[in-house]
């Protein structure tokens, strides 16, 4: 029993990992934003456009992976890059910071959105 929630705990953590590398800018698939691997990409309500940060840190990126950009990443047209608490480099898309959902399982699944009626996929 130890050994199975020992292994559980490791493939969370290495999928917390995976979802949290940094990332190329986001593309457009089937009128969504998605990651390079077509997995979609979501913007919250509660994050104030423009503000240069984003109000989702701690607890709520167990859940809603930031998008997070590679250290040599440019912002281009309407895609930006904030500087998160942590230090981390976001990506935002017209100045809203985007998110994955970890329930999203492969690309293509749209779960997130809706959530709690404040969170939406990201469009164009």
């Amino acid at each position: 029993m130890k050994r199975n929630r020992l292994l559980a705990l490791g493939l969370a953590s290495g999928l917390l990992v995976f979802s949290s590398m940094p990332a190329a800018q986001p593309v457009v698939r089937d009128g969504i934003l998605t990651d390079e691997v077509g997995m979609s990409l979501y913007v919250w309500d509660n994050d104030v456009a423009d503000s240069g940060k984003s109000v989702c840190n701690g607890v709520c990126t167990l859940t809603w992976h930031p998008y997070l950009a590679k250290d040599d990443a440019k912002p281009v047209g309407e895609y930006g890059i904030i500087v998160r608490e942590d230090g981390a480099r976001q990506w935002t898309f017209r100045g809203r910071p985007l998110y994955r959902w970890f329930d999203d399982k492969k690309p293509g699944d749209r779960a997130g959105d809706g959530f709690r009626g404040v969170r939406h996929l990201a469009r164009p």
